[in-house]
């Protein structure tokens, strides 16, 4: 094995752009594919933070009083899916109002009357998805006293339905980039060969075998796979420390952010896959010419 390995990688200096064409074309294709795939995990772990712990407000009808506050949290508290629950009165919303439109308080003057209803803020437990929080809200929209829930369904359902487009394209767009590196390193490798052919037809003057004769090759592509998917991940990780701090520190203070990497199974997968590239387009390619 070791001669074969110095074999391909004298193969890899003598045709030294080729190669390097091969390795850039599978590492832009890694670089794709892995860009969508941390995609997918970041926006995956936020839906599911969303999911988890998700507040919610519930608006009650303007014959609510807060004597009958007791009641109402008891029957919220038995549908069991309630960890947190807070009461918020008409005055404490107005004056939270009143607090966040600082620049505005003109407008405050002219209000004859509060026209903010009592409401309650609740966080409810784990949930695994969009329909099970929804499920819950209408049962609390169902009880008496209830004029609405809000916990953010209608942005969060549109957001799931260009998360799921977003993802069907990233399937699409990644097989095109795979299929274009595999065509690439299948010519690359019928280039090599053609470069070695009076090489190759006398070593099968001579008696050498097939196996002898492809296993060069076959090491080559595994090299070319292998280096153009630590290539490609060590581009994404660049510009990942690179754009993840500012987005970050300017959105966390908003929204629930948990920006991670990629774990080391899923480069694991990145880098065995380009390896299998590289196998597989010298596979095709030897298939064809030593037919």
């Amino acid at each position: 094995m070791t001669r074969y390995i110095k074999k391909a990688l004298a193969d890899i200096r003598s045709n030294r752009f080729l190669n390097l064409i091969t390795i850039v074309t599978i590492s832009l294709s890694i670089l794709v594919v892995s860009l969508f795939l941390l995609f997918f995990e970041n926006a995956s772990r936020v839906i599911e933070g969303w999911n988890q712990g998700g507040r919610a407000m519930i608006y009650l009808e303007s014959a609510f009083s807060e004597e009958m506050l007791p009641d109402l949290e008891a029957r919220i508290k038995s549908l069991g899916e309630v960890e947190e629950m807070r009461f918020i009165s008409k005055s404490q919303a107005l004056e939270r109002l009143k607090n966040e439109m600082a620049g505005n308080t003109g407008f405050f003057e002219t209000l004859k009357e509060n026209p903010l209803p009592h409401a309650l803020e609740i966080r409810m437990k784990t949930h695994g998805d969009l329909q099970q929080m929804t499920a819950f809200a209408k049962k609390i929209a169902d009880l008496e006293m209830v004029e609405s829930v809000e916990y953010g369904q209608g942005w969060l359902a549109r957001f799931l339905k260009i998360f799921s487009l977003f993802r069907i394209t990233g399937y699409a767009m990644c097989g095109l980039f795979l299929l274009i590196a595999l065509f690439i390193t299948a010519n690359t490798v019928r280039l090599a060969f053609y470069s070695r052919r009076l090489e190759i037809e006398i070593m099968r003057l001579v008696g050498a075998t097939e196996g002898f004769i492809k296993t060069p090759f076959y090491v080559e592509g595994l090299f070319q796979g292998f280096l153009g998917g630590i290539l490609g991940l060590l581009i994404l990780l660049g510009a990942f420390f690179a754009v993840s701090s500012g987005i970050s520190q300017n959105l966390s203070a908003y929204v629930y952010l948990d920006i991670r990497f990629l774990s080391v199974k899923a480069m694991g997968i990145l880098i065995l896959a380009s390896t299998f590239l590289g196998w597989f387009g010298c596979y095709l390619s030897l298939k064809q010419i030593l037919k």
